[in-house]
């Protein structure tokens, strides 16, 4: 049986008529429902920028209070590594939160988290050629010799460049599929940040803080292993299960 207007008369013609506008006023709804949701992502992206910022007021306000102990050098660079080592920690809680929440926005905030990771990455790398080592190239190729664990961190820093360089919507567009693949350099990054900080403090036999810290990471990685293998054994049953990222 056709549904051609001409053949229906008054009420029946008017509702063949309407019929796709319930079907257009419930998609207008569901993108004001989602508009309505969504509210709450941009106060708290300002929420968040302004806390990361912290870790660097903090130093600020302990430069010109004189509280910055008997070697300034020395709070600036751990500090500055410590809070990278944090960011990146937080920029891969994002994931699984998400998963376990549901709440998709929630990576609308890992690219700010991962910057803030990459920022105090470069604090900590500045200070510690221009202040600790005043640019002395052979200062610093000495300092190497002797504390292997500043190449781990340096390579650890050079993979936060590339992954800040790639990070604008632009750099994801053009590289596609590639993008990705880049960015679980995050995992490797992660890992040689660990073993700068363990190694930096088992010569002083100084290990609560890096076994806290590996320890979050080693969780934050086996979730990820976990969930790809799920989804390994999920797509040979015929299911599927997207990638953790």
């Amino acid at each position: 049986m056709s549904l051609d207007t001409q053949t229906l008369t008054g009420r029946d013609a008017g509702r063949a008529q309407s019929g796709p506008r319930p079907v257009r006023s419930t998609q207008a709804g569901n993108a004001r429902a989602r508009g309505a949701a969504d509210r709450w992502i941009a106060p708290a992206k300002i929420g968040v920028f302004i806390a990361a910022l912290v870790p660097l007021a903090r130093l600020v306000v302990f430069g010109l209070t004189d509280g910055l102990g008997a070697n300034p050098i020395e709070f600036i660079t751990r500090s500055t590594g410590l809070w990278t080592l944090v960011f990146l920690c937080i920029t891969l809680t994002v994931t699984p939160l998400r998963r376990l929440s549901g709440v998709n926005a929630l990576l609308r905030f890992r690219r700010m988290l991962g910057l803030y990771a990459f920022f105090y990455a470069t604090l900590h790398f500045v200070t510690y050629i221009w202040f600790d080592k005043w640019f002395d190239v052979a200062e610093i190729v000495k300092d190497i010799g002797k504390r292997p664990f500043i190449t781990v961190g340096f390579a650890a820093f050079v993979l936060l460049i590339v992954l800040a360089a790639t990070s604008p919507r632009a750099a994801v567009r053009r590289l596609g599929r590639r993008w990705l693949m880049l960015h679980r350099a995050i995992y490797a990054i992660a890992a040689l940040a660990i073993l700068h900080f363990w190694w930096m403090k088992a010569g002083k036999h100084d290990l609560i803080l890096p076994k806290i810290y590996g320890a979050i990471v080693i969780v934050l990685l086996g979730w990820r292993v976990a969930v790809w293998a799920r989804g390994k054994l999920a797509g040979r049953s015929g299911g599927a299960s997207k990638p953790a990222r």
